[in-house]
């Protein structure tokens, strides 16, 4: 089944059974875990072996939460997909010319760093930013190598927003966020893009779990929502199917030149892997340099949005129509990639009917 639905979505193409697709409206439609072919002992196993708060939805319905997923929370990395998701838009709609644009156009201060390395950042492209390719504040040419690096995000969200949508950090969320995506998908809790204030660590989204699968649920579906395409499905298929490929390697670390008083959305630079498994700030179940995937235990299709070592969640199952996001979670850096894929493989398990998504 797994390997049909990659195909499937892969072309951009609906998984339906019969019936229309069912979308959440002003509030979450819920069925019990039997009605959508789901065990509740076996999502009682997942939400114990992650603890904290969350909910799983299956088919476009509710069917399962702990403690409070109405609670907006910092997600911390999770956002960045957020970003992506409206450099795509950004690119739809005309603001940019594409993904392999010059990010100098819009900030021309890249142009004049780092003299003695040829000017490298002048060659930065937003796809680069996306991926964390960028080699931004290291001595690497762009696009050869993997630096997971929160400079880089911040020049990401201040460029992208600041500069090519035009707003502010007072305006983001009313100009931006609400209007493009939270509100025509309905989210409840009103999620925001300063979780942590205008004053700092700009950027940083704040959302309840139960938002987030909306966001999830959109993806799943190739970007449309009821009658709408709110991104395009090609972009979507882009955006959870490009990772950056296993030869390129991950920074040396040497530091390099950034604009004066860059400012970071949390973190610093060089801080993990990619695992063949980082495609436009998502986390999808590649092969990593191991030759296993990512998640091991989860169908090969799931891709997540992931912050704080997988403390924050989204994931989507696509072939078993799943979408759960949870906060708080009981993993850390150390147990991060064992403890995700063993809940993943509870979700996954938890499933009695396989029927795929409407």
């Amino acid at each position: 089944m797994y390997p049909l639905a990659m195909l499937m979505i892969g072309l951009g193409i609906a998984i339906t059974t019969s019936g229309e697709p069912v979308f959440p409206g002003s509030t979450w439609q819920h069925r019990t875990p039997e009605e959508v072919g789901m065990s509740a002992e076996g999502l009682k196993a997942f939400s114990d072996c992650i603890g904290g708060l969350g909910c799983v939805t299956r088919h476009g319905y509710m069917v399962y939460s702990w403690g409070d997923p109405t609670a907006r929370r910092n997600v911390a990395s999770a956002c960045k997909p957020f970003y992506c998701h409206f450099l795509f838009r950004a690119v739809e709609d005309g603001k940019l010319g594409g993904v392999d644009d010059y990010v100098g156009e819009f900030e021309p201060r890249l142009d004049g760093l780092n003299p003695d390395l040829g000017y490298k950042d002048r060659n930065i492209r937003w796809r680069d930013l996306a991926n964390q390719v960028s080699c931004y504040g290291v001595t690497e040419a762009p696009g050869t190598a993997f630096d997971y690096n929160d400079f880089n995000m911040a020049l990401f969200f201040d460029t992208l927003f600041l500069k090519v949508y035009g707003v502010t950090w007072e305006t983001v969320d009313d100009q931006v966020l609400h209007p493009m995506l939270t509100d025509p998908i309905g989210c409840q809790d009103d999620p925001t893009f300063m979780s942590s204030g205008t004053d700092r660590r700009q950027g940083r989204v704040g959302i309840s779990c139960r938002d987030f699968c909306r966001v999830g649920l959109l993806y799943l579906r190739g970007g449309r929502w009821e009658d709408r395409q709110l991104i395009r499905a090609e972009d979507v298929r882009m955006a959870v199917s490009t990772p950056v490929p296993n030869a390129i390697p991950r920074t040396q670390g040497q530091e390099a030149e950034m604009i004066p008083g860059q400012r970071s959305i949390g973190g610093g630079r060089n801080q993990g892997e990619h695992l063949g498994s980082y495609s436009f700030a998502w986390w999808i179940n590649g092969v990593t340099p191991d030759g296993r995937r990512q998640w091991w235990d989860a169908p090969a299709d799931t891709f997540a949005a992931s912050g704080n070592c997988g403390k924050r969640f989204m994931v989507v199952m696509p072939s078993l129509g799943i979408v759960a996001s949870w906060n708080d979670g009981d993993i850390n850096e150390e147990t991060e990639r064992t403890k995700e894929n063993e809940a993943l493989g509870l979700l996954a398990r938890a499933v009695t009917n396989g029927a795929p998504d409407r």
